[in-house]
């Protein structure tokens, strides 16, 4: 049952991504929604997730909110040798930016994305009422993870092909998250440092790179609804997850 939910999360991440490319005439309002989904993907879902899973505290402060703040300056770390790296040997970047740092945060989307399929499966293990509630939310906010992994790959400037494989492999993760649950239960305290850490890596590429460089050519009124609108569907979202 929980993979065939999971499926459900597969046709919508595919429909995020498709999305993502068709408007690509309107690239700034895509930026601008990108980031809002991101903003309210990592305030509204994933940290208060990892801050009631991970529990535990570090010198007062919650390990999920050390691992945020060390998962933002890590990205924001690599992004940086990155760039540095491909200076030093005369390759071209796009626009100053380093096209393995797309692929690193995509592969991060995955890596969230079978977490989420993971979720669909432990729910499903606690009752049929629970996994219905989790495989709703994750099939609803699996359209913005689709829509941000085939942007945010295709921002640093790799090829379509490349984003496409990485809007499929997105795709397939829940579906392989949700399989993987019939062998493997992993701790909760661990998915909630994994959950923190993440998210603070993707709000670095959203505050960083995904808005600046959505009101860097068209600084529109339009952009910064989109990016509103975006915060407010994860909102929705995760309100009627609730």
């Amino acid at each position: 049952m929980a993979v065939f939910v999971a499926l459900g999360a597969f046709l919508m991440t595919l429909a995020g991504g498709w999305t993502a490319q068709r408007v690509t005439d309107r690239r700034h309002l895509v930026l601008g929604l990108a980031g809002g989904l991101m903003l309210g993907v990592v305030g509204l879902d994933l940290l208060p997730e990892a801050l009631e899973a991970a529990g535990t505290e570090v010198f007062g402060v919650p390990a999920a909110l050390l691992l945020f703040v060390a998962g933002f300056l890590l990205a924001h770390l690599v992004e940086r040798l990155l760039a540095v790296r491909q200076a030093a040997h005369g390759a071209e970047e796009h626009d100053g930016r380093a096209p393995e740092v797309g692929l690193t945060a995509a592969a991060a989307m995955v890596g969230h994305s079978a977490m989420d399929g993971v979720a669909i499966g432990a729910a499903f293990q606690v009752g049929g009422g629970m996994g219905t509630a989790v495989a709703l939310a994750v099939i609803a906010h699996d359209f913005a993870d689709g829509f941000n992994t085939y942007t945010i790959t295709s921002l640093y400037g790799n090829a379509r092909r490349k984003a496409l494989f990485m809007l499929f492999a997105d795709a397939a993760a829940p579906v392989v998250g949700a399989a993987s649950t019939s062998f493997v239960t992993i701790p909760e305290q661990l998915l909630g440092s994994y959950l923190g850490f993440f998210g603070g890596a993707l709000l670095y590429l959203a505050a960083a790179e995904i808005l600046p460089e959505a009101h860097h050519e068209h600084p529109a009124r339009s952009t910064v609804l989109c990016t509103i609108a975006g915060a407010a569907f994860i909102w929705l979202v995760v309100g009627l997850a609730s």
